[in-house]
């Protein structure tokens, strides 16, 4: 049975892809949270520099020390934009800007002198090739299963263990950073180890998927659960979600259309994000548009409540307190008025006899709850 699933090219693309996915959103999460999202883009490029002088260093492409060697690549890429940052003459955005490039570029000039005939280029760190992973295998247990399925596969639960344990710090330390100090909880070196992670994740991810498709898996799905939910274990569970339909989704239109595997991918990330950004429920646009719409009728209604309250028992209430001073006074439509006035029949604040209007107990005390602290105020 496990053969005939790892026979199966197509699944093993999604598979990767996911993976990949749930493993950088893993990280990402945390690097949203913190508005260090970016990073994930330095670390991206500059693990070029760190694969080249490993692969100078052991003449090995692939394997441990490369991991090693392209994380601590994106921690030199942060510690730089830290002490650029430190100067005060230059913006953490600038330095992030600065540093990458420098170390992307190095990389791909000791790729031209030293490494031009082997397997690394530029082309393959930015976009890499998921739809090829199928021949790069282990056999294990009689099935040929992809080297990237394996690395991807235990960067996950490496990235999975470590939120796992650290969970409470690592919370802490993103929501509170004084507080997780004050606690002895290191924020620094917690945050320097989820680099350590981010930059692990993207040079075993790099061989299939690229930098380009890694660097939107880090952002875009934690960014889209972000607006979904409030709650820091929704995130990682949407988070994972999102990154999974993304493959699956991305691959069947890249196959349908014959277009970039990774590219349709990422584009999916994106189509996400968008509809997150349209219907989440507490903060997309929908959400935000009905609380404001309700906003408004819980306006009009508190508006017309004072209106017919100042007017009430008074020699001017059979003037004032009717929908056509509503229109005159108050300047509103004829439609506007003729709603407001239907919503508070509905909400028993008033009650209509021909064309005048008056408050019921409830209406009556809504008003009251409005005036009274303005005449508190006043005296």
């Amino acid at each position: 049975m496990i053969a005939s699933i790892f026979n199966d090219i197509d699944l093993m693309i999604m598979l990767v892809g996911a993976l990949v996915g749930i493993a950088s959103s893993l990280v990402g999460t945390f690097l949203v949270l913190r508005g260090s999202s970016m990073l994930s883009d330095a670390i991206g490029h500059s693990i070029v520099f760190g694969i080249v002088v490993v692969w100078l260093l052991t003449h090995q492409s692939s394997g441990p020390w490369q991991i090693l060697g392209a994380a601590l690549t994106g921690l030199l890429t942060v510690f730089l934009t830290e002490l650029l940052v430190s100067t005060q003459r230059v913006k953490k955005d600038a330095a992030i800007g600065l540093v990458f490039p420098v170390l992307f570029s190095l990389g791909i000039l000791l790729i031209n002198l030293y490494a031009s005939d082997v397997h690394i280029d530029a082309h393959t760190v930015l976009l890499g090739e998921i739809g090829f992973v199928w021949l790069d295998t282990l056999t294990i247990g009689g099935a040929e299963v992809p080297r990237a399925l394996l690395s991807m596969g235990g960067m996950t639960l490496v990235n999975g263990l470590f939120i796992l344990v650290f969970y409470k710090e690592l919370k802490l330390a993103t929501f509170d950073t004084a507080l997780a100090r004050a606690l002895g909880f290191a924020p620094g070196v917690l945050f320097y180890a989820l680099l350590l992670l981010t930059s692990g994740t993207a040079v075993a991810a790099f061989d299939a998927v690229g930098a380009v498709l890694f660097v939107a898996f880090v952002i875009v799905p934690p960014s889209a659960a972000w607006l979904l939910t409030d709650r820091l274990e929704r995130m990682f569970l949407y988070g994972a979600l999102i990154s999974i339909a993304s493959s699956i989704i991305g691959y069947q239109l890249a196959v349908l259309w014959n277009v970039s595997i990774g590219g349709m991918m990422a584009v999916m990330t994106g189509v996400f994000l968008l509809l997150a950004f349209l219907f989440g429920p507490r903060h997309g646009m929908l959400a935000l548009w009905q609380q404001r719409r309700r906003q408004r009728a819980l306006n009009d209604s508190r508006t017309l409540a004072v209106h017919l309250f100042n007017h009430e028992d008074g020699p001017e209430q059979a003037v004032e307190n009717v929908t056509q001073a509503l229109r005159d006074h108050l300047r509103w439509a004829d439609s506007r008025a003729q709603q407001v006035v239907e919503r508070a029949r509905h909400k028993e604040l008033i009650l209509q006899q021909g064309s005048l209007l008056t408050l019921t107990p409830a209406g009556r005390q809504l008003a009251r709850e409005i005036l009274e602290p303005g005449q508190h105020q006043n005296t």
